[in-house]
């Protein structure tokens, strides 16, 4: 896939609109001055939500989100090249695991996760709003190299504030939308998963082994899936009600002969100025790329966002390339998986959704016991349909362990990519 293409801008809900529009739990804040405008803002955010729009936004004016994001971030490539040992210490005395198996020296991805509890309270409180000097001065007894002392407390700190944004968000749609359905899902979880995600230059692999004094296995690798080496993260579906990401940092790394001396990066733009994270426009049936500005948070709708709301939002299929060209540009993000409880009821659910395809064909439909999503492109046949996975009465867990199953397990759409 080439670096041209459309790109899309995403639609800004700033901070102080989302405050408004969720400070209670009623329909609007009366009092506010201009109660126009807000309705507008509603209607703005659905329009981008909603089946018709490309289920994403990006919210902005959020305090301190820089100074958090550009303190945490690039953290996530230095423990991604820390050796084994090292790492695992780090990991442990912080209370954060990995996904993945981190061994691997041929590995894309790096991410380090968290799960983030919070209180159930109908009374959305003002998370974001922390002072990163304050954070900073938390004490810690962990022995661990004073890059990474903060490390835990950071994690949570941003963690926290992309939780609230999420929870404000849910209200919001539930005003919209009627009823208290995806706030209260999340209430009653209590918890979101965070994780800090490093996708691997090149470059990166070199080091890893170089320090591993091990050779790699890339080439083997990219032979058997070529058609899908310009891709730092598969076409998937998220399976939660939202997810909040901040938009991406990119590193540069000068090459110093493969040493792991070279595992400083400096931050860098974007050399496309987009995100890198494109979605299948549903309504286009064509890939389009997402542009954010740096200091945003991207919001979009997972699978169960979409079952919940009775498909008044619409769940994105996405994935993350990668510059096939730039073999030294690295990618930093941090991600909250916003989901129900594990116990959560999921039901399919009737409704009629004009999504056509480019050759007429209505891409979701349902028959009261499952929902299907037909596949409309060859990016469509890498995703498991949603039929497949969802039966009437699951759980969220039962949903979530088959979801995982039919994209990743032995017999999975994806599971030799």
């Amino acid at each position: 896939m080439t670096e041209e293409g459309e790109t899309l801008e995403l639609y800004n809900l700033h901070y102080s609109d989302l405050m408004a529009l969720s400070s209670s739990v009623h329909q609007l804040p009366t009092a506010y001055e201009n109660v126009e405008y807000l309705v507008s803002v509603m209607s703005t955010i659905m329009k981008n939500l909603g089946p018709s729009g490309p289920g994403l936004l990006a919210i902005t004016g959020v305090p301190n989100a820089s100074d958090h994001r550009r303190t945490l971030l690039p953290m996530a490539r230095k423990l991604a090249l820390l050796n084994n040992e090292d790492r695992k210490r780090v990991l442990k005395d912080h209370g954060l695991g990995s996904d993945v198996p981190l061994k691997n020296i041929d590995r894309t991805v790096s991410p380090f996760a968290m799960q983030l509890k919070y209180n159930m309270n109908p009374d959305v409180s003002n998370l974001c709003n922390i002072n990163h000097a304050e954070t900073e001065g938390h004490s810690s007894n962990i022995e661990c190299p004073c890059e990474f002392k903060h490390l835990g407390n950071m994690f949570k700190d941003l963690g926290t504030c992309m939780v609230d944004l999420g929870l404000r968000l849910a209200r919001v749609c539930d005003k919209i939308i009627g009823g208290h359905e995806l706030e209260q899902s999340l209430l009653e979880s209590c918890s979101a998963k965070g994780r800090l995600i490093h996708y691997h230059s090149v470059l990166d692999n070199l080091i890893l082994q170089a320090s591993n004094g091990t050779r790699s296995k890339t080439k083997k690798t990219e032979r058997t899936c070529s058609n899908h080496s310009d891709l730092w993260q598969q076409w998937h579906y998220d399976y939660g009600v939202f997810t909040v990401l901040t938009a991406p940092m990119f590193m540069f790394a000068p090459e110093n002969n493969g040493s792991s001396k070279s595992s400083e990066g400096k931050e860098c733009p974007s050399p496309s100025g987009h995100t890198y994270l494109q979605i299948l426009d549903p309504n286009k049936n064509s890939v389009v790329r997402v542009k954010a500005s740096s200091e945003s948070f991207i919001v979009q709708v997972g699978e169960s966002g979409d079952i919940l709301s009775k498909g008044k939002l619409r769940s994105t299929l996405h994935s993350v390339c990668r510059p096939k060209s730039l073999e030294n540009l690295s990618r930093e993000t941090f991600v909250v998986f916003l989901q129900p409880s594990w116990s959560k009821t999921l039901n399919a659910y009737d409704f009629s959704v004009e999504s056509l395809s480019s050759n007429g064909e209505d891409s979701r439909t349902c028959d009261g016991e499952t929902l299907c999503q037909k596949p409309s492109s060859d990016i469509g046949k890498l995703v498991p349909p949603l039929c497949d996975r969802l039966k009437n009465g699951m759980t969220f867990a039962e949903f979530s362990r088959e979801t995982t199953k039919q994209y990743y397990g032995s017999s999975g759409l994806q599971s030799k990519r």
